[in-house]
């Protein structure tokens, strides 16, 4: 079937933080003459505050009389007048997204996309791939899998999330340098127990400040902004936030770990060479002298956060320029962390590869709009994962309510996704698609891979991962980490899963520590696997001792009423109902997510 582009129309809308942005509408033709039908999709392009260096260019007008310079109107221009009618003019095959994307690439003819703009270029390459997913009649992710080379027989991965619940750096206004301090359910078996997990603990968070008098301003990506004195703080209140939502921290046999953006190009000093906790020493929260530290410092305080806290990835941890730094710190805690390459690479082949071949990192940070086209992204995904790295799909700071990057995160298998905090539409937005996708998926091949989707980490090492506790002095700000007896092992990975995601044999989870409200494990998501099933068992028998004990052991399976077999109608026997009918209740909120049956 022949597919063709009718038209592409950009106009200007704002993102989230009030600048505008490129939304983009893509017109795709399928068929020819009288068969012709056409599809259209849009897209809204994000923007970052905190940038690489490397990363492709934006562009803005630069006009200071509209919008503080930051307009697009130059972007939409191009599109409108120059990238649209080129594309039409050289019948360009959309359905073909590689010579799609080097036909823009090509047209710009510059090594950063500097000519008409990355956000100018991004918006052309996602609007048209997504026309083309619809003139398919496939939801955008089942597109981008066929864009990826998925075989049709591998699951579709759901991602773990991480919950970006503080924000700091240049995402807010507050006395932290670390720009995110993020929730990590690792202990969910869906999507939406994910979802679950983390907006309790988000809101218990929002507790704890509020009890410390601390703030719950929110910053860029929809996280608290309150002034702490440190990190560990920070950190500290989390771990509250944790356990009183009535989970525990941890990374084994824990339900949520915790995962930093340090964004420390933001703190270095390309001539000293130093990185300056500025933020922390301008609002005297520690004098110049421990606030300064060398990369061997830097590294050696991280070392001793990840002894410290549960801390299972950390996202730019030391400055795109010092490479140096970077090495040692992956060889140090490189088998137990989630070394995140973000500014460092900037979703560019190139740099992901050179990465790759020095031992920088373990992991790569996924921005459509840092490299501009959806078939460079997924190249860098591809090569990332065959050198047995994790790959991270991500949002920017200032987005909008475009919910392409859920799909991407889906459809490449990347396991894990950023997209803000439970506050604001646009990051929410992101969260409900995600869940839209799971309930799609639930008649088909998909999973969730929890821990598991930080695969370039071996938790078979039993030396590298014990099991802790981890125990917060409100009164002192002391944290003891306490190593306990290992309950569960995992089992050994599959290949697979480094290269496809495909079907690994999952580890067991440790759920017998679940929640204090004693929601069951994968009540919400709609998981089909043996030990959910095995779970329900366990209810209904406890369900029918329940009933055994209220209503002298001739009640049946599936739930009976007490008394519905005995024919007895005195009052003492209607109190026995209404007693066993309130057991059964309390039986199904600990095992069945809380509805009686």
């Amino acid at each position: 079937m022949a597919f063709s582009i009718d038209n592409l129309f950009a106009y200007e809308l704002i993102d989230s933080r009030g600048n505008p942005t490129v939304a983009c509408i893509a017109k795709v033709a399928k068929g020819k003459l009288f068969n012709k039908k056409s599809f259209t999709a849009k897209v809204l392009v994000p923007s970052g505050a905190s940038t690489g260096s490397k990363e492709a260019l934006e562009l803005r007008d630069g006009d200071s009389s509209r919008f503080c310079g930051k307009g697009v109107k130059k972007a939409v221009h191009y599109i409108n007048y120059v990238l649209g009618p080129s594309l039409i003019e050289n019948d360009v095959n959309p359905a073909d997204q590689a010579e799609l994307d080097q036909f823009l690439i090509d047209l710009d003819g510059t090594e950063n996309k500097s000519r008409y703009g990355a956000n100018t270029i991004l918006a052309v390459s996602l609007a048209v791939a997504k026309a083309v997913a619809k003139a398919k009649s496939l939801p955008f992710y089942q597109y981008v899998a066929e864009l990826a080379g998925s075989p049709k027989a591998r699951k579709y991965v759901l991602p773990l999330p991480m919950v970006n619940v503080i924000n700091g750096g240049a995402h807010s206004d507050n006395s932290l340098d670390f720009q995110e301090f993020m929730f990590v359910p690792v202990g969910a078996s869906s999507m939406h127990e994910a979802v679950r997990i983390s907006a309790e603990c988000f809101h218990e968070l929002a507790k704890y400040l509020k009890s410390r008098g601390l703030s719950t301003a929110k910053g860029d990506e929809g996280g608290f902004a309150p002034n702490f004195n440190s990190n560990e703080e920070a950190l500290n209140a989390m771990l509250i936030a944790i356990s009183n939502a009535g989970y525990k921290a941890g990374v084994i046999h824990g339900h949520v770990a915790i995962a930093l953006d340090c964004a420390a190009s933001e703190l270095y000093d390309k001539e000293t060479k130093l990185y300056k906790f500025k933020k922390m020493i301008k609002a005297g929260c520690i004098s110049e002298e421990k606030g300064t530290k060398g990369t061997v410092q830097m590294i050696d305080y991280y070392v001793e956060l990840v002894e410290k806290y549960p801390i299972i990835s950390i996202e730019d941890p030391l400055s795109e320029d010092d490479l140096d730094g970077w090495s040692l710190l992956h060889k140090r805690i490189g088998e137990k962390v989630q070394i995140v390459g973000d500014d460092l690479y900037c979703t560019n082949p190139e740099l992901t590869q050179m990465g790759v071949d020095k031992g920088l990192s373990n992991s790569v940070l996924i921005k459509v709009n840092q490299i501009g086209t959806l078939s460079e992204t997924l190249k860098t995904m591809q090569l990332a994962k065959k050198a047995g790295w994790s790959c991270i799909v991500s949002h920017r700071s200032g987005e909008t309510e475009d919910t392409t990057i859920a799909d991407i995160a889906v459809g490449t298998a990347a396991g894990q996704i950023k997209t803000g905090s439970f506050s604001r539409s646009e990051r929410i937005a992101k969260y409900n698609r995600l869940l839209e996708i799971e309930i799609d998926l639930t008649s088909v091949n998909s999973t969730f891979y929890g821990l598991y989707s930080l695969f370039s980490l071996d938790f078979n090492n039993t030396e590298l991962f014990k099991p802790k506790n981890y125990l917060v002095n409100e009164m002192t700000g002391e944290v003891r980490a306490e190593t306990v007896r290992e309950e569960k092992k995992y089992e050994d990975k599959d290949s697979s899963i480094l290269s496809s995601f495909g079907n690994p044999n999952l580890f067991e989870s440790s759920r017998e520590n679940t929640k204090k409200k004693g929601v069951k494990v994968g009540s919400n998501g709609g998981s089909n696997n043996d030990d959910d099933d095995e779970i329900d068992k366990e209810v209904e028998r406890e369900i029918d001792e329940e009933l055994g004990r209220g209503g002298g052991g001739n009640t049946k399976k599936k739930g009976v009423k007490v008394g519905s077999n005995g024919g007895s109608n005195n009052d003492d026997d209607d109190e026995i109902d209404r007693e066993v009918e309130r057991e059964i209740d309390e039986e199904l909120g600990r095992g069945g997510g809380g509805k009686s049956k």
